[in-house]
């Protein structure tokens, strides 16, 4: 691992991301008027000392600022941005446990608002990263591997996106290309209907072409890439394996990777798998982008994977094979509910 302050000349600042049981809410703090970017909101924590880990300064910060006890936290990203005056690296935590009450040691103001509002918000641009991942849900679906996609694939499509799986990845290898342009036209407008998000398994043309929301990389396309392949407004996905991928997803300032195989799947047979140690070993690491845990996993899983650090789960055949896959998706949904309660 690199050493925290590697970046020479850029500041250094913890930041902390404190949310309630549901994800639901999030706790943003006002900067003074008189100071950098005043009046506008931000996600509170501050620079780093001489001699301290970016943890110490996490749990300085918060008690100096919200009179808040860190009694526990992970690392979940790290933001470079570059103002025209100054250079600064986020090393973003999310806060898993905390003793107190905040109030605002300094005078500043502090809020507990919606994640699904905090864009009308007035943020740093530093900050708006981060916006952009407590905005993602805690499943991502990956669509099966099919050579057609008939009435039942769209009907348990729309089924599992009432039950709560907001952002779906089409992946298929199979189709020819006129067929995955079909599938992919009534797809794309079923999410928009939905108002679920939709990545393509593919490159940033297609994302395009079918007003997708997003574009995820494979391996081969995320190591070929030197700049992020489409604008802030889409997303940007990665799979990875390795600690030289994510670095490769954080490089190319991907919103978020996927890692594994967590366990054994056909889809990764020549995988050796990570299991929840390797994977939390790569997950909680704090210099790579956001991550969804991958391979032989369903929706309760979820519990496990933000314990390991995951923001949350990615999975095709727990859903898609399952007897109710609406059920499964809501069933996990509730369980990830349950454990952070």
């Amino acid at each position: 691992m690199l050493p925290e302050n590697d970046d020479s000349g850029r500041l250094q600042i913890a930041v902390g991301v404190i949310l309630d049981a549901h994800r639901r809410l999030a706790l943003i703090t006002r900067r003074p008027d008189q100071a950098r970017h005043g009046g506008m909101w931000e996600f509170p924590g501050g620079k780093l000392e001489p001699g301290e880990s970016m943890e110490d300064a996490l749990r300085r910060e918060l008690l100096e600022e919200l009179d808040l006890r860190v009694l526990a936290a992970h690392p979940l990203m790290r933001v470079r941005h570059d103002y025209a005056d100054l250079r600064v690296q986020l090393h973003v935590w999310v806060v898993d446990e905390w003793l107190g009450e905040p109030r605002g040691m300094q005078g500043q103001e502090h809020e507990w608002v919606p994640v699904s509002g905090l864009q009308e918000r007035k943020f740093p641009e530093a900050n708006l990263r981060i916006i952009t991942t407590l905005q993602l849900p805690d499943i991502y679906l990956i669509t099966p591997d099919l050579s057609h996609y008939g009435e039942e694939f769209f009907s348990t499509t729309k089924s599992v996106i009432a039950a709560g799986a907001r952002l779906l990845q089409f992946r298929s290898h199979q189709l020819v290309a006129a067929e995955r342009a079909r599938v992919l036209r009534r797809l794309s407008a079923l999410c928009r209907e939905t108002g679920a998000r939709l990545m393509i398994n593919g490159i940033a043309a297609e994302v395009m072409e079918h007003q997708a929301q997003g574009v995820h990389l494979s391996v081969t396309h995320l190591l070929g890439l030197d700049a992020r392949p489409l604008p802030r407004s889409f997303l940007v996905g990665a799979s990875c394996h390795s600690a030289e991928e994510l670095q490769q997803a954080e490089r190319i300032e991907a919103d978020f990777a996927v890692l594994g195989p967590v366990g054994r799947t056909h889809t990764h047979a020549g995988l050796t798998p990570l299991g929840w140690s390797g994977f939390q070993r790569l997950a909680r690491s704090g210099r790579q982008v956001p991550v969804y845990a991958l391979g032989g996993l369903g929706p309760r899983d979820l519990p496990a994977a933000h314990r390991a650090g995951a923001w949350g789960v990615a999975m095709i055949s727990a859903i898609w094979s399952a007897p109710d896959p609406a059920a499964a998706i809501h069933a996990g949904l509730a369980s990830a509910t349950e454990i952070r309660t």
